[in-house]
């Protein structure tokens, strides 16, 4: 099978040749396989059967001043600065919060909203050309990622205040990003010519002992917002596939109802998520992507124990299609790389040694 078949044959819950293979690691993990591989790309080594395309944006972002503790921007105006981490890791964490200066409805007007129109589209297709045997993807778990993706503009506890008070200025300014995302998400498609596969979306929703919110709250909110690029990506021929991490258990009914196709990358510790009783329940009809652990398994157990829940991921999980091999987040840095390879070799069945 090529990685294109292989992909959307598990997604169809049709069994494949063996799990479709995702990666997702830190920039430190990232470094350390580059410098174990060499030259060789190791998401070809790891045969990864996924490839992204996507626009440019010609518009330059806000640069620091020399003074400033933030080292870059983002689109959004968001300044950055390096923050290490207990695993050993640094990540850029938002300390700029241009979003939450914005105190009134004429100010969320006037302010300067990334534009759909500063990307280039006409690239998309010799994108698409060049990984046409893969399973080619658009989007990221930034989009629409209200929660998250707001909340480093102006704060997450501020943005789940706005949500619950539904406050007329934080929801303007949610619906400003939802549809930044929205047209971007459309202007791609429609530039892909149905030769996109799938549509990469997040939304943080749970915690480690259930939803992030209420699900009324997912409903009157939430649900709106995410259905919107559901229904984009199904009139473009496209599989939907979101990240949450979390405990989402509660909500997975209505993430099938909504027509999700592929929940990414879940963790198996949080609450409910057992992921043989979320196969059982619902792996009929959601595709699960993820469920290799990176809160115990990854950076703690032997690498005969990643070997082994690797395996019962591919052989029980994969059982009849429906299921990604991927880590359920980003690989951190406290992983020991021997088990980042064994987990590999299990599902490649490769030496990577």
């Amino acid at each position: 099978m090529t990685p294109k078949e292989r992909a959307l044959s598990a997604i169809n819950h049709v069994q494949p040749d063996r799990p479709p293979i995702m990666i997702y690691v830190t920039p430190e993990i990232d470094a350390a396989l580059r410098a174990h591989f060499g030259q060789v790309n190791y998401h070809d080594t790891f045969e990864v059967d996924f490839r992204f395309v996507g626009a440019g944006c010609s518009k330059p972002n806000k640069q620091p001043e020399p003074s400033s503790r933030e080292l870059c921007y983002d689109e959004w105006g968001t300044g950055y600065s390096p923050v290490t981490n207990p695993a050993g890791g640094v990540y850029m964490e938002a300390t700029d919060l241009p979003l939450l200066r914005i105190t009134n409805l004429a100010e969320v007007e006037s302010h300067d909203w990334p534009n759909p129109d500063d990307y280039d589209y006409s690239m998309i297709p010799t994108q698409i050309e060049a990984v046409k045997d893969y399973a080619v993807c658009i989007g990221s778990a930034g989009i629409p990622d209200i929660i998250n993706g707001v909340g480093r503009g102006r704060g997450m506890e501020q943005v789940l205040v706005d949500i619950i008070t539904e406050d007329e200025v934080g929801t303007a300014i949610i619906d400003h990003r939802v549809d930044f995302y929205y047209e971007l998400t459309r202007r791609t498609l429609q530039a892909g010519g149905g030769k996109i596969d799938i549509v990469c979306l997040g939304e943080d929703l749970g915690t480690q002992k259930g939803p992030t919110m209420s699900p009324d709250t997912f409903d009157s909110f939430f649900r709106p917002r995410i259905q919107r690029f559901i229904d984009l990506a199904h009139v473009y021929g496209a599989k939907a596939m979101m990240h949450s991490c979390g405990s989402t258990r509660l909500l997975q009914p209505r993430l099938i109802e909504m027509g999700l196709d592929v929940l990414d990358a879940v963790q198996p510790e949080p609450v409910g998520m057992n992921p043989e009783e979320l196969k059982a329940e619902f792996g009929d009809k959601l595709t699960y992507c993820g469920m290799i652990s990176t809160q115990q398994t990854l950076p703690h157990g032997t690498v005969e124990q990643c070997r082994a829940e690797a395996r019962h991921r591919i052989d029980v999980i994969g059982r009849g299609g429906g299921y990604i091999f991927a880590p359920a987040h980003c690989i951190q840095p406290d992983t020991p790389l021997e088990n980042v390879l064994a987990i590999y070799e299990e599902v490649t069945v490769k030496k990577f040694m």
